[in-house]
């Protein structure tokens, strides 16, 4: 399948509707069909004030990157980016084009159009 791979980089600590941000994202994500979706968190880096966090500090948890990552195709893509906007979150995105599958799938593995 052609469609991109979409990460959204969050403040750990950024909240969402009362929830952590990245636990909103996916939460959205998942009502509206996606597929997948993973998070990690940052170990270390900068953001646009060029001021460089690391993980050792106790007293800078909460000020590190958290990424949230789905691999969608380009409507799954322009949903969750229009979410986004019609709830004013302010977030930072990269927009990959991808190609992706899955070796060996099953039935469940394929998209509606193909079964």
């Amino acid at each position: 399948m052609e469609g991109c791979f979409l990460r959204f980089y969050l403040h750990e600590n950024q909240r969402c509707h009362g929830k952590l941000a990245w636990e909103w994202l996916l939460e959205q994500a998942n009502g509206l069909g996606i597929r997948g979706g993973s998070t990690f968190r940052a170990m270390a880096g900068f953001g646009h004030h060029h001021h460089l966090m690391e993980d050792h500090f106790f007293e800078l948890a909460g000020n590190l990157a958290v990424e949230v990552e789905f691999v969608v195709t380009e409507l799954e893509s322009a949903r969750l980016l229009e979410l986004l906007h019609r709830e004013n979150i302010r977030v930072f995105y990269a927009h990959i084009p991808a190609r992706f599958g899955v070796v060996n799938p099953e039935v469940d593995d394929l998209p509606e159009n193909n079964r």
